[in-house]
């Protein structure tokens, strides 16, 4: 498949130097905690930034070209951006703002206009089209800012936070609409008809539009919600200090991370560092040099390279002395912060150095009431070999 996205980027000020290729078609979500670069990462795409060493190519177009003194204007590009706020223009109406890209380029009046009920029957907002911004919800109003930004037919789409400043229930059908402008074909049915807005991610589903046939040929997500990536993306990318750490498939990045963050968005515990020989079949071990994480292993187990142990917080016990007898992996680990987790309670580990650093147990309310864990005290987590998993990386 040829690449619809070749991005290669380095900004000195920033610490910043990254590298991707977005195959034709391919939606990635980037990741990374506040301050990583994923915003320079947009901004370098889009134009907006011209960084100090690089490359931006769209197909065989050169959008950026630094050596070259290429820098293709930020409307010129073919590329849209959707933000966490919609940021419509307020003097204009509903089908004027989604009109407006069309007409600044070149479009006529009418065909805007036309083009502009399209999108917004396709977004299930046609209903809006004569109304101001100010009168729309914030889930209305970013069905609208997607309309508005794939009326210019763009041959990139790039999303920063999109679902971040919706409400719990605006969220899912916005999900739902992207993932039906994204990733599924065009259904061919019609609407409807009714004039009614479908309002949720269940009816979004139900009532499918035909959509236009100007789907953009790369996507970057920039999301925190690991449910974007899941339901959006093909490919996860995850940033740290300006720097690609991890990049792969969805279900291979969740599975076995590589990142703290990566393993926090996954919602599992992972101790990184260096395998260790030794051990029974099928059984292997990490260190970080402090301590040794015991757990399964399959394949090559190849002493002294890079390996991490992934487990989960529910297989997690918690003690208050030093358990004695069958767990073989027992952390000492100083309570940050409780967490309700629908059910459960996460007890989590201060972050910072060491193997233990961020670590969580999932415990019922009833044991976290019975051991009297509250944050600041001194606990012991343990964990069977059986229930880690460990591989090299």
């Amino acid at each position: 498949m040829t690449s619809g996205l070749a991005v290669s980027a380095r900004l000195a000020d920033r610490d910043f130097e990254v590298r991707l290729d977005i195959p034709a078609g391919e939606v990635l979500a980037v990741l990374g905690p506040n301050g990583a670069g994923k915003s320079t990462l947009l901004d370098v795409v889009a134009g907006l930034v011209i960084p100090d060493e690089g490359q931006v190519r769209l197909g065989e177009r050169v959008l950026t070209d630094v050596a070259k003194g290429i820098a293709v204007a930020p409307h010129r590009r073919a590329v849209s951006l959707l933000a966490q706020e919609a940021l419509l223009f307020p003097h204009l109406s509903v089908a004027a703002n989604v009109a407006f890209g069309p007409r600044s380029r070149g479009v006529r009046g009418r065909a805007a206009t036309a083009l502009a009920r399209e999108w917004l029957r396709a977004v299930d907002a046609e209903e809006f089209a004569d109304r101001s911004p100010r009168s729309l919800s914030g889930g209305q109003a970013q069905r609208v800012a997607l309309a508005r930004a794939l009326a210019v037919h763009p041959r990139v789409l790039l999303l920063d936070e999109p679902m971040a400043a919706l409400d719990v229930t605006a969220a899912p059908a916005m999900r739902a609409l992207l993932r039906r402008v994204l990733r599924e074909p065009p259904s061919g049915s019609a609407d409807d008809g009714n004039g009614e807005s479908v309002a949720t991610a269940r009816d979004i589903a139900a009532h499918p539009v035909t959509l236009p046939d100007a789907r953009p040929s790369a996507t970057i997500l920039v999301t925190h919600d690991i449910i974007d990536a899941v339901t959006l993306a093909d490919r996860v990318m995850v940033i740290e200090a300006g720097r690609v750490i991890e990049s792969g498939s969805v279900a291979a990045v969740l599975a076995r991370p590589r990142s703290r963050f990566a393993a926090r968005i996954a919602g599992v515990n992972l101790i990184m560092g260096a395998a260790v020989s030794g051990g029974s079949a099928g059984l292997g071990a990490v260190t970080d040099g402090t301590v040794e994480v015991f757990g399964r292993s399959e394949g090559k187990w190849t002493a002294a390279g890079r390996a991490a142990a992934v487990f989960s917080p529910v297989a997690v016990a918690v003690h208050l002395e030093h358990p004695e007898g069958s767990p073989r992996n027992v952390f000492r680990v100083r309570v940050a912060e409780l967490e309700d987790r629908g059910g459960l309670v996460r007890v989590r580990g201060v972050d910072g150095p060491g193997a233990a650093a961020g670590l969580a147990a999932d415990l019922t309310p009833a044991a976290v009431a019975q051991l009297g864990v509250v944050p600041g005290m001194e606990v012991y987590f343990a964990v069977k070999a059986t229930e880690v998993e460990v591989y090299p990386y």
